[in-house]
């Protein structure tokens, strides 16, 4: 390859990752780090319409999905694994696609910019795609308002 060829790769190389870091910017603007450490965390909604985030999980980074519909915390298998979490027994549920067998565990800590709840009890959804979604178990202990596109969360008084 010509040095002109590897110049070219290179900066094409370049173009896409500034692109990829842009889109994933815009469909996932709550990173850790923008949502900040206070006692109060404002989430964008996503181009989707969908409020996603970055939170701690027992101190670990992951992605969630905030449903105030959902029951509870649910999490994936590969989550699941990655936090090297047990669980203390299987139950039924009913998600959206149906019904199916899920696995009751006990989240030590959950954190959403400063926000911090503990001992959140969530479940292991082997069929869940996805992350996490971050559902009532831990949203039913803050106070939630939605107002112009934006998820105001902060501990209920």
């Amino acid at each position: 390859m010509s040095k002109n060829g590897l110049f070219l790769t290179i900066v094409w190389i370049c173009i896409a990752a500034v692109v990829y870091y842009l889109a994933d910017n815009i469909q996932n603007p709550n990173k850790l780090g923008a949502l900040g450490s206070g006692t109060e965390v404002s989430l964008q909604r996503g181009l989707d319409g969908h409020y996603r985030a970055e939170a701690l999980i027992n101190g670990q980074k992951v992605n969630v999905l905030v449903d105030t519909g959902a029951t509870g915390v649910a999490i994936s298998q590969a989550v699941a694994d990655k936090l090297n979490l047990k669980s203390v027994s299987a139950i039924r549920s009913s998600t959206a696609n149906g019904d199916t067998v899920s696995y009751l565990v006990r989240l030590n800590s959950v954190k959403i910019g400063g926000i911090e709840a503990k001992n959140v009890s969530a479940s292991i959804v082997p069929t869940l795609q996805g992350d996490v979604l971050l559902g009532m178990s831990f949203l039913g202990r803050m106070d939630v308002r939605l107002y112009k596109g934006e998820m105001t969360i902060k501990p209920a008084s």
